[in-house]
């Protein structure tokens, strides 16, 4: 049912709380070519209202609306509600993702192909279509010349597919899916997209060509947008490992160790690479990491292959040139077209060209050591958003939204806060005192652990209701659980464990939602707390195991001022800010609807400090929790 007869809304539901505010502001934003940064609680519909006010000021007038996604469930969301909006006005959404083998019969036969990259998968699809003879192209790709487009559209408009139900689709027609969802972009309203597609400059250049129009013919969405700063950095970011460097050796071996520079094969250089690798960790590692000079690396090869710079810029290009030449030939054999040798080239060519004014260079230690070059400032890689028509940012979690503006350098910026439309007595939020997570209390003070692990049982104990537990990290939840927390809490865990698959993760959830009073054992920061709807009574506690500050490394530091120069108060930004996020975004899976009635628990008298939580402190956690749920008030 929609909410008023305005022929020209998009809206498919009746306005409730600041949803109207928040869509005609979308609606001028784009209309006068500007961004808006959107802070909206729990319950505001901001995958909705976003598309709704940025339809409204798109309609009729050739632009595209390109909503980014990090996660393919937020995709699926977008999908739906395309759908809702299509019974008032008809739209088409056309969900797009990166190659994947599972959608391709002619590679999913090769196991090695399963994990290749997009670029990589792409460049064996080339192969694939073309008749090498034998008059046996790929017939996926042949018979998208026979397709009937409007069929595929009238499929598209009519049954709104996610993008894994379109493929299939197209499977059962003998169609590729990719690329008939490449050929659908041009005919589309909104599309959803991973972020590589607008930030990743040789992907998004491939897609505008789809879309046929230009970025600033487009109205970028950008969904869960606190993220999106430290996606920027890391995709600007290189690194190279010592295991990387076994695989280029492996890759020699079997290529009779070609030469690449005047009497120098490739094993020489991975030689000289290991010598730099561990005299860094001996000069410079401090923990987990350390700081080494910009010219370090450059100086260090320099020295043990007696090369100038400009040689090594040789060897550099003869590495890769190599290294295309094996990919190249992998991929005649309908192999994937991968070589660890051009990955080395590209490396030592892109570390040799970073940017010393906005990159650290550092040394990180582990079973895994390895070189990065890690990128501060995201600016650079938020180019796009600046050269579309608009761009909408939205999240529960923005605020300061002025920093957040500055950071990826919006031009013209909208910026407002909206508070979540559900009562506020519906979630209560408590802390403790005599407990914390801080390194010195909980390293130095054993009773502090003690005492937190009993606050966990006995708060799960004191009601029978599904709870999340969330951990500042992988390494701390993984120490109770080894001690025998399981045994102790009597019900079913469920458990995000480092590395799970979608799948096995969604496993995970699924099990915990069907459970009466079970519990869940999270990160504060990871996939569940942030991506993830409990809605109703799938949970109705939260207990957060201390505050999830940064753990104090070279790279934090140099993040910290980073931002006292950007901002002038680098500790704030870089550790205090994100942590309240990654907390406000774990209580955030609790409240879902103005019926949810639901309690969050912090275990750590840091807790005050932190403003925008909103806590209480609480001598009686466990009284406290009985009591709400039996009175619905403390």
């Amino acid at each position: 049912m929609t909410g008023d007869s305005d022929p020209t809304d998009f809206f498919p539901y009746r306005y409730r709380g600041n949803q109207e505010e928040i869509v005609t502001l979308i609606e001028k934003a784009v209309r006068d070519g500007d961004s808006a940064v959107i802070e909206s609680g729990t319950g505001t519909g901001k995958t909705v209202v976003s598309m709704a006010g940025a339809l409204r000021a798109v309609s009729d007038t050739g632009q595209k609306v390109i909503y980014l996604t990090r996660t393919k469930s937020q995709q699926r969301q977008i999908i739906h509600e395309a759908g809702e909006i299509s019974r008032k006005r008809p739209v088409t959404c056309i969900g797009v993702q990166g190659r994947s083998v599972r959608t391709c019969p002619m590679m999913s036969d090769d196991p090695d192909n399963e994990s290749g990259t997009s670029d990589e998968l792409s460049r064996l699809c080339s192969e694939y279509k073309k008749d090498d003879g034998t008059g046996r192209p790929c017939i996926y790709y042949e018979n998208i010349g026979k397709a009937d487009i409007q069929s595929l559209l009238t499929y598209v408009r009519t049954v709104h597919p996610e993008p894994e139900e379109f493929a299939e689709y197209c499977l059962r027609e003998k169609i590729c899916p990719y690329e008939t969802v490449k050929h659908l972009i041009n005919y589309a309203d909104i599309v959803a997209a991973p972020y590589p597609f607008i930030f990743m400059p040789h992907i998004r250049e491939r897609f505008l060509e789809w879309a046929g129009v230009p970025l600033s013919q487009m109205v970028m969405i950008v969904d869960e947008a606190h993220n999106l700063p430290d996606y920027l950095r890391d995709m600007m970011t290189l690194e190279y490992s010592m295991k990387a460097l076994a695989l280029v050796d492996k890759e020699a071996a079997e290529w009779n160790d070609p030469e690449i520079h005047s009497g120098l094969c490739v094993t020489d250089v991975t030689a000289v690479m290991r010598e730099c690798l561990e005299e860094a960790l001996s000069r410079y590692l401090t923990g987990d990491d350390g700081m080494i000079p910009y010219t370090f690396l450059q100086d260090e090869l320099m020295d043990r292959l007696g090369m100038s710079s400009h040689s090594l810029n040789i060897l550099y290009k003869s590495l890769i040139d190599r290294g295309d030449i094996i990919a190249e030939t992998r991929k005649a054999g309908k192999k994937l077209p991968r070589s660890h040798i051009l990955s080395l080239g590209r490396f030592l060519s892109g570390w040799n060209m970073s940017d010393e004014e906005t990159s650290i260079f550092l040394i990180i230690g582990g079973e895994n050591p390895k070189f990065q070059a890690y990128c501060l400032d995201p600016r650079a890689a938020a180019e796009p958003l600046r050269l579309c028509q608009s761009s909408i940012h939205m999240s529960g979690t923005l605020s300061p939204l002025s920093d957040y503006t500055a950071e990826i350098g919006l031009p013209n910026a909208v910026e407002r806060m909206f508070p979540s439309p559900f009562p506020s007595e519906n979630l209560m939020t408590l802390y403790v005192d005599d407990v914390s997570t801080k390194y010195d209390e909980f390293s130095n003070m054993p009773e502090i652990y003690f005492r937190i692990k009993t606050y966990i049982i006995s708060l799960i104990g004191s009601v029978n209701r599904n709870t999340a537990v969330f951990f500042p990290s992988y390494a701390l939840m993984e120490r109770f659980l080894a001690d025998g927390i399981r045994d102790d809490i009597r019900k079913v865990i469920f458990t995000e464990r480092r590395g799970m698959t979608q799948s096995e993760l969604m496993e995970e959830v699924s099990g915990f939602r069907l459970s009466e009073g079970g519990v869940l054992f999270a990160v504060t920061g990871g996939r569940i707390s942030e991506g993830l709807d409990f809605p109703d009574k799938d949970m109705e506690m939260a207990i957060l195991v201390g505050i999830p500050y940064p753990k104090p490394t070279a790279k934090q530091e140099a993040l910290r001022r980073y931002y006292d120069m950007r901002f002038g108060d680098g500790w704030e930004h870089s550790s205090k800010i994100p942590a309240m996020r990654k907390m406000r975004q774990a209580i955030g899976r609790l409240i879902r609807s103005d019926t949810d009635r639901a309690v969050a628990v912090i275990l750590d008298r840091r807790t005050f400090m932190l403003e925008s939580i909103n806590a209480e402190l609480s001598r009686d956690p466990c009284g406290d929790v009985v009591g709400f749920f039996l009175t619905g008030q403390r």
